[in-house]
């Protein structure tokens, strides 16, 4: 699993026109899925994410973590993270898992991390055409891939 993490002061994602989902702050999160992951590596990374300190504490230190701030999450199915780059200038998604594969660990990640902040989490729409909005705050992007836990 692949997952880009965005501290944001707000984001919404939008489907067809209508907003689907928003929150103030708290974590735009894009995950990505291949067809080796498994329930194992949903468990690592809501664990990962729920006790990141990336937000400030009262001395402006990165040191507080979604739960400390009593942020929001918003959890966007992202496909993309699996391009294949490597010949030619068309990236292809070989590496990307299935919908039978993926839909499954999406939903347990996004349930598992609601579990974790004792609140919903926003979420777009698997394999929908999307239109997310953000404000990223910091900024501050972090990368986690469940293959390289060490």
């Amino acid at each position: 699993m692949r997952a880009v993490i965005q501290r944001v002061s707000h984001a919404s994602v939008t489907i067809e026109g209508k907003v689907k989902a928003s929150i103030q702050q708290g974590f735009l999160i894009l995950l990505g899925v291949c067809n080796e992951d498994t329930m194992e590596d949903v468990e690592w990374l809501v664990k990962k994410i729920a006790n990141l300190r990336v937000f400030g504490d009262e001395n402006d230190v990165m040191n507080r973590s979604i739960l400390d701030v009593d942020g929001n999450c918003l959890v966007v199915s992202q496909f993309t993270l699996f391009a294949s780059y490597k010949k030619g200038n068309r990236p292809s998604w070989f590496r990307a898992g299935s919908h039978e594969h993926s839909i499954p660990l999406y939903e347990a990640f996004c349930k598992q991390l609601s579990d974790q902040l004792a609140r919903p989490v926003g979420t777009g729409e698997f394999g929908a055409d999307m239109k997310i909005e953000l404000l990223n705050d910091g900024p501050v992007t972090i990368c986690m891939d469940t293959k390289n836990k060490e």
